[in-house]
Order: C-alpha cells, then structure tokens, then sequence
C-alpha cells in the first residue's frame, strides 16, 4: 500500500527537501503552496529523480478559502492521505513591538492555526485506519524567549507533544521536527542579517528530513539535527530562566537601536 504525503510550504527548502525524502521512500506526494509554478517544478524534479507522480494543491494557506481546500483535501476518504507536514511559515524583521500588529496577526496565523485546523482536519481518517503520522516543523527558537515567533514555534512543539499522546492508542505517530540555523529563503525573506554566523553554525535541508525520518520510525517525541544544537536544547532546560531573558533581550533591539 502506497503511503500518501502532504506537505505545505513544498515549493523550496526544508518544504521540498521533505519532498524528496518521502519521495526516495516510495511515497506518493500532495505538495501545497502559493506558487503553483514552483510545485509543478519540484514535482518535474520528483518524477525525473524518483518517478514519483506528484498532485500539485496550490494554496494560500493564509486565505480561508485556501486553507479549507487544503484542509478539505486532508478529510478526503476516497484519496487518504497518511502523512501531514506542517511546513509553512515565515518570519519578520524586527522584534515583536516594532512590527505592525497585522503582520504579527498573519505570522501567528500561519503558525499556530493553519497547523492546529490541518492536523484536525486528518486526524479523524487516522484514527480511523489506526496507522499514518503528523510532522510539525518547529525551531529551536521556540526553546528560548525569541520574540513572537519562538513563542509559536514553542506552541507547536507543546503542542506535537500533546498530540503524540492523545494519538499513541491508535498507532498514529507525532513528531515536533526542531531544526537550527537551516540553508533554506527563510532568513532571506524574514530579512534577517545572519551574516555574522559561522558555516558550523549551518544545517542543510537533507539533514535535517533524514534525521526527522529516522526519528519518526523510531517513534520519538522531538527530532533535533546535530550535536551542537543537541547540546544547545540540552543546556536551555537547564538554565535560569531569568538568566536566559536577559541574554536575549541584549540581542533583540529596536530596528533604530541597531547602530553598532
């Protein structure tokens, strides 16, 4: 029996690095995003790489009449799907008091309820075949006070976490994907400086999906791409949590404060 994937946010980065990895497993794919253009051209990728036929649901997810396309295609019984990706988002600029509040509005959005409405939308389908899976791609900054952002992505992973346990009896697998610094457009379009970090600071895409796939058939609650960022989740539960506040309000500033 084919397993049947969706992903959102497949159209480039970790979106379409989870794309071919489901693909080199056999799996059969639903990529979902805004730029049609750009699914038909992971998906000519995924059928000359892998032969792999791929059904193209483009979709604003942030609309509400995207998001019930998708969320309708989740709930489909006649074409069932086993394996949710929780992919999109983006970020901002700026800490969570400069950035218009509407833009704060769409972020949370996408983070928070675009999730929380896909994954109910499919959870009765696997429940009922009592087998299939949900991946939530969160961050490590949701293991720290990071703004308005980390404190979704901490909701996800809590969330991921939650929902394994409500699902275990029914063989359903849950797992919160937690990557670090990831080659992916995110910081690019959040137009965010990184240009200070350090190459070892870097994840590639591909480490991270074989690290999460292994980690699901492992069934674990959390998957955590290499030893720095291991050590790094390791060390926060351990910290004060006062501590860790100040530390990163020094870093978070007003975009006008940022002279040196």
């Amino acid at each position: 029996m084919t397993t049947t994937v969706l992903i959102t946010g497949a159209s480039a980065g970790l979106g379409a690095a989870f794309a071919r990895g489901f693909a080199a497993k056999g799996c059969a794919l639903v990529l979902v995003a805004r730029d049609k253009a750009r699914l038909e051209a992971v998906a000519a990728e995924l059928l000359r790489d892998f032969g792999t036929l791929s059904e193209v649901l483009p979709a604003d997810l942030l609309d509400p009449d995207g998001c019930a396309a998708v969320a309708g295609r989740l709930a489909d019984t006649a074409r069932p799907v086993d394996v949710l990706v929780n992919n999109a988002g983006f970020g901002l600029p700026a800490p969570y008091p400069y950035n218009p509040v509407e833009d704060e509005e769409r972020m949370l959005d996408l983070l928070v309820k675009v999730p929380l409405r896909l994954t109910h939308a499919l959870l009765p389908g696997l429940r009922e075949r009592r087998r299939g899976a949900v991946l939530n791609v969160s961050s490590v900054a949701g293991l720290l006070p990071t703004g308005t952002y980390g404190a979704a992505k901490a909701w996800l992973t809590a969330f991921s976490e939650s929902l394994r346990v409500d699902m275990a009896p029914y063989g359903v697998r849950v797992l919160a994907v937690v990557p670090g610094f990831t080659r992916t457009e995110f910081q690019q379009r959040a137009g965010s400086d990184v240009s200070s970090l350090r190459d070892s600071v870097w994840l590639e895409p591909e480490a991270v999906v074989a690290k999460a796939l292994r980690d699901l058939a492992l069934r674990r609650p959390v998957s955590i791409t290499g030893r720095r960022y291991q050590a790094y989740a390791l060390a926060v539960r351990h910290l004060p949590r006062t501590f860790v506040a100040g530390r990163m309000a020094r870093k978070r500033r007003a975009p006008a404060d940022r002279t040196g």
